[in-house]
């Protein structure tokens, strides 16, 4: 899966998967990449809009913002379907 920017949808460098600054940019759009909106646990139909139950309350997804459990993902990623996913094929590929 390739990490893209909720605003523009352009593609983000690989060194954003490994470490997102505060002050960190898209350099196509120059929106802020950590906020909630690029955030995994980001869920709009979730309770203040995050999947992690133990995150403050952040007004403003679009901004960047100090949460402590911030981790990068293109908007509707899902990590636990992906690994769901990937459990399924390992399964798959070694079924006898």
């Amino acid at each position: 899966m390739s990490l893209t920017c909720y605003k523009c949808g352009k593609p983000l460098s690989d060194t954003f998967k490994i470490m997102v600054g505060r002050r960190d940019v898209c350099p196509s759009c120059n929106t802020d990449l950590r906020c909630c909106k690029m955030c995994q646990f980001y869920d709009p139909k979730a309770y203040n809009e995050c999947r992690e139950t133990s995150a403050d309350r952040v007004q403003d997804k679009e901004k960047a913002n100090f949460c402590d459990y911030f981790k990068i993902g293109s908007p509707g990623s899902n990590p636990d379907k992906e690994r769901q996913d990937a459990l399924a094929k390992a399964a798959a590929l070694f079924k006898k």
